[in-house]
């Protein structure tokens, strides 16, 4: 799989998302990284659908997480744009799920990478066309080998 990926729609960002569904384990856990309207909620979209989440996957703004039951394995959906330390994100538990499932952080860099020995960073951006581009950071031989296939 490249490692940087231009995404001229949302459906394009989607696509990528059912693209690493096919990558993800029990455990994975995936940091989305991103200014606002940079495609991190479209990129769990697809992920969730990747996985055969059935309900609508939305932004978890207001609740910081939701639990979606999905074919594969549980999607853990995160929005920490609300917390400020690590504290916060003890408070949520997420040591709990995070081994059955796969746990998608958007706004968690700096916050939730020790939630596993390794994970994926998705540095998404949204360029002054409205272009958005995403570049994969893996963090770990396992997602190095992983991303290599």
């Amino acid at each position: 799989m490249r490692r940087a990926h231009i995404l001229a729609t949302p459906a394009d960002t989607q696509e990528l998302g059912k693209e690493l569904a096919g990558l993800l384990r029990p455990g994975d856990l995936l940091v989305l990284v991103g200014p606002l309207g940079a495609g991190k909620t479209a990129l769990t979209q697809g992920i969730g659908a990747g996985l055969g989440v059935r309900e609508p996957v939305t932004s978890p703004t207001f609740v910081i997480a939701r639990v979606h039951r999905a074919a594969r394995m549980p999607l853990v959906h995160v929005d920490a744009y609300r917390l400020g330390s690590v504290a916060d994100v003890d408070d949520l538990d997420l040591d709990v799920t995070v081994a059955d499932s796969v746990t998608v952080v958007e706004w968690g860099q700096g916050l939730v990478e020790q939630l596993a020995d390794e994970h994926l960073e998705v540095r998404l951006d949204r360029r002054e066309d409205d272009v958005r581009t995403a570049l994969l950071v893996p963090h770990g031989p396992g997602w190095e080998e992983r991303l290599e296939r």
